[in-house]
């Protein structure tokens, strides 16, 4: 099964994320942010297959999702959405890692460390 990420249940969302990482200095919590620019989900067509529910982070192991979801518009239209996973231990922070690497070489991704 390949690492994907869906916006309603059941429609893989095919636009890559820019996703940024913190993590507490002590190690055992962290967030990630992710952007969508210009997400299929916000197509006219995909928009009546459903709602945005929230952000699934799906592969082998299962899935776990956030509902902290929003849109951003310009002139009107939406065209960003950013959603934010908060893990709050570290047997989180090693299961979000596991899924961002499956996600990374399913979708040819790779992790740029901040100086």
């Amino acid at each position: 099964m390949k690492a994907r990420i869906q916006f309603i249940k059941g429609l893989d969302e095919i636009v890559l994320p820019d996703v940024r990482l913190t993590r507490s200095r002590d190690g055992t919590t962290g967030t990630a942010t992710f952007k969508f620019k210009n997400p299929t989900v916000l197509d006219k067509n995909t928009a009546k297959k459903g709602e945005i529910t929230g952000m699934y982070l799906i592969d082998e192991e299962g899935s776990f999702e956030t509902r902290d979801v929003k849109a951003c518009f310009m002139n009107g239209k939406p065209e960003i959405i950013e959603s934010i996973y908060i893990m709050k231990n570290l047997e989180a922070w090693d299961r979000f890692i596991r899924f961002m690497e499956r996600y990374g070489e399913t979708n040819g991704l790779v992790f740029t460390k901040a100086n």
